[in-house]
């Protein structure tokens, strides 16, 4: 099926915006210009636009020209648990190798997290995730048992986990995610192709349904020079993530890129 025009125009912008062809403070061509360039009529250039302003990216509007603000795409709820999701925002292509998955028992850790008595089981799997064929991430992704049985009989190289589970009317309702950074163990440079203490960007991420009982805990690792996390906060809105450093006022709290 053909991709509509005004989607195929957002992603051109997007790309130009990422490569730093279009920097941060530049003006956007006129509507006219972008018409013309792309043999479009304005209402997919319209469109197109909005979802740029959508997404943080750019600024302006009712008469005035378009300005890049951001070169990182804020994102929707949604992409906050979906790899999948924020790698195609970002105008990456992902990817998923899965390495293992079993249901056994819980180690303390994970059942401590997930609430779970001693000898419960939880589905728990490893996966690599790529952007554009590059090892990026490595998951350790605990659930559990009633959440996680679909995921045996899936096939989990085919897309976002997360999508899969609320098509199975999972209820995802709210994560709690925790950035450190931790040294490459033996799993991570094998799959990753790191050396051995290599440091990597770990989050962890805590998963609850709307009545905030603790569905999923997981242990992602990026390779630092493949993906970076970029957090952002809207002024007003209770944070979401707890960070150090500075942050551009935006729309979402965190958002995947790949390195330069």
């Amino acid at each position: 099926m053909t991709e509509p025009l005004h989607r195929l125009l957002a992603a051109e912008l997007r790309d130009r915006i990422r490569s730093g062809e279009l920097a941060i403070g530049d003006s956007l061509p006129s509507e006219a210009q972008l018409c013309r360039e792309f043999s479009a009529s304005r209402g997919p250039v319209r469109q197109a636009l909005a979802a740029l302003r959508d997404e943080g990216l750019i600024g302006g509007g009712q008469g005035k020209r378009a300005v890049v603000l951001d070169a990182v795409p804020a994102q929707p709820f949604e992409s906050f648990l979906s790899f999948t999701r924020r790698a195609e925002i970002t105008g990456h292509v992902p990817g998923q190798r899965l390495r293992e998955i079993a249901l056994r028992r819980a180690d303390p850790t994970v059942a401590a997290a997930l609430g779970l008595e001693p000898d419960a089981l939880a589905v728990q799997l490893v996966r690599l995730r790529l952007l554009d064929g590059q090892p990026a991430m490595l998951e350790r992704m605990n659930y559990t048992e009633r959440v996680g049985r679909p995921l045996l009989d899936a096939d989990l190289d085919a897309g976002s986990i997360y999508e899969f589970l609320t098509e199975q009317g999972v209820d995802l309702h709210s994560a709690r995610h925790t950035f450190d950074a931790v040294a490459a163990d033996e799993l991570d440079s094998e799959l990753l192709e790191v050396p051995v203490g290599s440091p990597l960007l770990r989050e962890r991420r805590l998963t609850t349904d709307s009545a905030g009982q603790p569905l999923e805990w997981s242990d992602d690792r990026y390779r630092p020079d493949i993906a970076t996390v970029t957090v952002t906060n809207t002024r007003g809105a209770r944070a979401l993530i707890t960070r150090t450093g500075p942050a551009r006022a935006g729309v979402a709290p965190y958002g995947l890129a790949a390195a330069p």
